[in-house]
């Protein structure tokens, strides 16, 4: 039987939701879309084949996807503090079936990036809302449970990805893989019956300085791309400017005052190094079944799978102790699986696929579990008119350490051409273990202050 919650800010409507059945939906939704972001990596040979193109312009489907995707999110989450929920997510919605029809006909790289950027700007609107909807419906009792919905979805769909995309693209063709991301326009019916009705209020979008952080981002990724001078001098005047621009604005894309508070750029920095680990992984997993073990794109996906199931499994056990012991305790313990998982995939990652079947099931319960933490947390520490821009702010950069995580990762494979394989990955992975390490220095802190306010 649904759970009805009724609305917790007068943005709301009184009508209360259907929780259960809006979270059901919403995650079969965030499937559909959080696995599009990874159903491409294990195409992109295919892709780079097909096309006639190279790595470094294959990678852009990857990395401009997680700007765009980012970018979106955070524009969805604030667009929400004056415009209904419902009418965003629709919107959304539309864009992203619309583009994947564009991309199931493109025969050219260009188009081909065109549509997966689109793809990424419809996308952004589903994990940027659903934040916002559990905070403004979902009294504070329930949130681990309800966010453990969303994640153990998300969990699922990190992991499931490789496994659809490296089937549909051997038997299929990687141009179907959009049309199984198109498929999430079925649910639109059910939304515009489910969701709440909300009043538009009197708002303004600050679209200059949207498009002052999407520069600055993706100036930012292009330098470790290409490490050009100009583009990093290019990118630290465009975020100065930008930085002088959000303190002018009544109403900045970007709330000068949650980059003031240190509790929430400590958890900004934890779901960075986090993203950036589990992106960095799921994009080397197939390169090593690939090149040490000549793995077939289908059998990549399936050694990858079990650690995905389990993720997802544990998402919904840490999702209801969340809710009993809060999400401090479940974040030192998601950070102390994701090191150790890193650290022994950098020790026995070119052992056989089994070990990587393994440690990749220890790798991803500590990645769920500080996924699902991680959001609880940021819903705790803002206020009510922060949570829009905060939750968006959070995607943007988790998204962001994605992208900067398969850009690394492309880096130091780069740079360690001639080194035997063994030694190629244990540097990468030993160097993301050192990120998750000062990630744990910096929670070390977060919790020193959380344990001081709550002795006073």
């Amino acid at each position: 039987m649904s759970s009805i919650s009724t609305p917790t800010s007068d943005f709301a409507s009184a009508k209360p939701i259907q929780e259960n059945k809006i979270l059901i939906i919403w995650s079969f939704t965030s499937w559909l879309v959080v696995m599009n972001t990874t159903m491409f990596n294990v195409a992109l040979p295919t892709v780079l084949s097909e096309l006639s193109i190279n790595s470094s312009m294959a990678s852009w489907i990857v990395s401009g996807y997680s700007i765009a995707f980012a970018i979106s999110t955070l524009t969805f989450s604030r667009l929400s503090d004056f415009i209904p929920i419902s009418k965003l997510l629709l919107i959304g919605i539309a864009i992203l079936g619309v583009s994947s029809i564009l991309g199931f006909f493109a025969s050219h790289f260009y188009l081909l990036l065109a549509a997966r950027i689109l793809q990424a700007a419809g996308a952004g609107a589903v994990p940027g809302l659903v934040v916002v909807l559990i905070r403004r419906y979902v009294p504070i009792t329930r949130r681990g449970k309800a966010m453990s919905f969303i994640t153990s979805a998300v969990s699922l769909a990190f992991g499931l990805g490789p496994v659809v995309g490296g089937a549909i693209t051997q038997y299929l063709g990687w141009k179907y893989l959009f049309g199984i991301t198109g498929l999430v326009v079925l649910f639109i019916p059910f939304f515009r019956k489910l969701l709440p009705k909300e009043k538009v209020k009197r708002g303004h979008f600050d679209l200059l300085g949207a498009i002052l952080t999407a520069l600055s981002v993706t100036g930012l990724l292009l330098f470790f791309s290409t490490f050009s001078y100009v583009i990093l001098i290019s990118t630290l005047v465009l975020s100065f400017i930008l930085w002088k621009y959000l303190h002018k604005m009544e109403t900045p894309f970007i709330q000068p005052n949650l980059l003031k508070n240190r509790q929430f750029l400590k958890l900004l920095f934890i779901g960075f190094t986090t993203f950036l680990t589990n992106f960095s992984t799921l994009f080397l997993l197939p390169i090593i079944l690939t090149v040490v073990f000549k793995k077939e794109p289908a059998e990549v996906g399936l050694i990858i799978f079990p650690g995905a199931i389990l993720g997802a499994i544990a998402s919904q056990f840490i999702g209801r102790l969340i809710d009993r012991i809060g999400s401090v305790s479940l974040i030192i313990t998601g950070q102390l699986l994701l090191f150790s998982g890193t650290i022994m995939m950098g020790l026995f990652s070119t052992t056989s696929p089994l070990s990587l079947l393994t440690i990749y099931i220890v790798f991803s319960i500590g990645f769920s579990t500080i996924n699902s933490s991680i959001s609880n947390e940021v819903t705790r520490i803002l206020s009510i008119v922060e949570i829009g821009a905060g939750a968006g702010m959070t995607q943007l950069v988790q998204f962001f350490g994605g992208a900067f995580g398969v850009t690394l990762a492309g880096l130091m494979l780069t740079f360690q051409k001639g080194l035997l394989l063994e030694l190629v990955y244990r540097n990468i992975f030993l160097s993301i273990s050192f990120l998750i390490f000062c990630a744990m220095i910096m929670f070390y802190f977060y919790y020193r202050k959380v344990k001081f306010e709550r002795i006073i």
